[in-house]
């Protein structure tokens, strides 16, 4: 519901959930085109601002990419909404989008920096909608609450390192030495060397191949889970198909029955007997 509320607010909320399945099936096809254009638009952003220059021309034909990619998007969804009002509506930063676009690509470049602003906001839909997603993952078989213990516990481990061993002057200093600790990498800048120090860097070492093995667990019965779910649903239609076939053969019989009770056990009409 936030996620939606958000990208409502900046003008990017894509195909609503109750909107016919053609227009929600292609509004997932465009994203992963409009993945890579993000990409693209950050880095193009980045050169940029690190002062690089771009050639008028491919200047212009990556703008005018880019532009061309909203205005397919935005006219493909639209006629395939059933309420394209809505659409536009809710997707009101496309067509800013678009019409911001067309300056530029008639030469007037001063107009550039706000157009590149404007399409930053679709970084930060693509990253409201990645880290719900990832949300959505962590809350299943207690991942999340096992990589919060995880990284309290790196951060109270940096602390009391930074009080027990001089080789760590403060405490960030002591968080950084924790974290590359506990994920096994251990880039040896900073090294305890008092014997405590030593003793606590190998239980921290320890805890933190318990602590990936307890979140490879939990991975592994998510996609499981997510498995399971699949076979449920099919087997949920496959029993469905079978009841219904189970009702049209008890229909097939009780009419069999009442035939043959109208013409006869042997089939015979029972006039034509009596007489």
């Amino acid at each position: 519901m936030a996620r939606t509320r958000l990208n409502q607010l900046i003008g990017l909320a894509g195909v609503d959930d109750q909107e016919r399945s053609v227009a929600r099936e292609w509004g997932r096809r465009l994203e992963g085109p409009m993945l890579l254009l993000a990409v693209w638009i950050l880095l193009q952003w980045y050169l940029s601002a690190t002062g690089e220059e771009f050639s008028p021309l491919f200047e212009l034909i990556s703008n005018l990419v880019i532009w061309f990619f909203f205005v397919f998007e935005t006219v493909l969804l639209a006629s395939l909404c059933a309420d394209k009002k809505a659409y536009l509506k809710t997707n009101w930063m496309n067509l800013l989008i678009i019409i911001g676009g067309i300056p530029v690509l008639w030469g007037f470049y001063g107009y550039a920096g706000i157009l590149r602003t404007l399409r930053l906001l679709l970084i930060v839909s693509l990253l409201f909608n990645v880290s719900n997603t990832v949300l959505g993952v962590l809350s299943r078989n207690h991942i999340g609450q096992v990589l919060a213990l995880g990284l309290l516990f790196v951060l109270m481990s940096g602390i009391l390192i930074a009080g027990i061993d001089p080789a760590v002057d403060t405490p960030w200093d002591g968080i950084w030495w924790a974290w590359v600790t506990v994920t096994t990498v251990g880039y040896g800048d900073i090294v305890p060397v008092s014997s405590i120090g030593r003793i606590f860097g190998a239980v921290l070492i320890l805890m933190g191949v318990c602590l990936f093995s307890l979140l490879t667990a939990g991975f592994a019965a998510f996609f499981i889970s997510e498995e399971e779910e699949v076979l449920e649903e099919k087997e949920d239609v496959t029993i469905q198909q079978l009841a219904l076939m189970l009702e049209r053969i008890e229909q097939m019989e009780i009419r069999l029955q009442q035939l043959c009770q109208h013409q006869g056990v042997d089939g015979s009409d029972p006039k034509k007997t009596e007489s």
